[in-house]
């Protein structure tokens, strides 16, 4: 294991990391501050417990990135099991109903997805993340409440369908590639197909492999990750604070001047065109996330030195 370094001279950055499956996303979290030491470490994108997949992790001043990171759009790849609900509507959940999907046609679940593409109001898991009332809605359904989950507006850009096939007699498999806004939970998608089936349905693996510009095909397990971080200060799985808001943000490149001025919570010329960019320093470092304000730029998240 690499020798670590004290908390002050590991570099802000954010770790890209391939979740394994049975860890929360919070496990991802523990692991990576006990290998660094540092406590200020944050995730992007909660993914369940049975989930795989890309997972970005913010250390240091990089957790002031993740809030402009979490409204990313996001690919994943699953299996959808028509022919059972569940009460999680995935694999970890229990039966609650059965129902054959021998007669349930390849043309009829295609239709049933397509109907799942664009513009949604979608009402979340029951067993998921949402708040109701202040109380996580996964901890209402262990106290045995009953309740209703608002319906919430999501896209889903496309889902392509690889293969369907039939496991037994009375179930059906589909392996789709879903490519959605935030928000949007697979699991749903899985139960509202199977709905519209009348058979029911439900997830048995789920992936992410994507999430705004980052892949899975970057990331690494979350320990190699960090102790990349800890040792050299980079490596696979590792991305600088500069490189990572370059990745997300077009860059507005500064001027002594304006470095100097962004970094007293000055004003700056207007960057031109809308939204956050960027800003970053002759020498490199990221002094700020700017925006226009009319004929000028201002401080949106500061970057300070050090």
């Amino acid at each position: 294991m690499s020798r670590k370094k004290p908390d002050a001279d590991v570099p802000p950055s954010l770790l890209l990391v391939d979740k394994a499956p049975g860890m929360t996303s919070h496990d991802v979290v523990a692991r990576a501050r006990r290998v660094l030491s540092v406590r200020k470490v944050g995730h992007a994108g909660t993914l369940d417990p049975m989930a795989t997949g890309l997972l970005v992790l913010g250390v240091g001043a990089a957790t002031r990135l993740l809030g402009h990171l979490s409204g990313s759009d996001k690919t994943y790849e699953a299996t959808i099991r028509l022919g059972q609900t569940t009460v999680t509507d995935d694999r970890e959940g229990d039966v609650t109903a059965t129902a054959s999907a021998a007669g349930v046609t390849e043309d009829a679940v295609r239709a049933a997805l397509a109907d799942q593409v664009g513009p949604l109001q979608q009402v979340p898991s029951s067993v998921s993340a949402v708040k109701v009332d202040g109380k996580r809605s996964y901890d209402r359904v262990r106290a045995g409440e009953e309740f209703e989950l608002a319906a919430r507006s999501v896209t889903v850009h496309r889902i392509d369908v690889h293969e369907v096939r039939r496991p037994t007699a009375d179930l059906v498999d589909v392996d789709v590639t879903v490519s959605c806004s935030t928000g949007t939970y697979i699991r749903a998608i899985a139960r509202d197909v199977g709905a519209a089936l009348g058979v029911g349905g439900h997830l048995t693996a789920l992936r992410r492999t994507s999430s705004g510009p980052f892949a899975t095909a970057d990331a690494r397990p979350v320990e190699e990750a960090a102790e990349a971080l800890a040792g050299p200060g980079s490596g696979p799985g590792v991305l600088g604070l500069t490189d990572a808001a370059r990745a997300v943000f077009p860059a507005r490149e500064l001027t002594v001047e304006e470095a100097v001025a962004l970094g007293y919570g000055q004003r700056v010329p207007a960057t031109g065109t809308p939204g956050l960019h960027a800003a970053v320093a002759p020498d490199g470092r990221l002094v700020a996330l700017v925006e226009d304000a009319g004929s000028v730029a201002r401080v949106a998240v500061g970057f300070p030195p050090g």
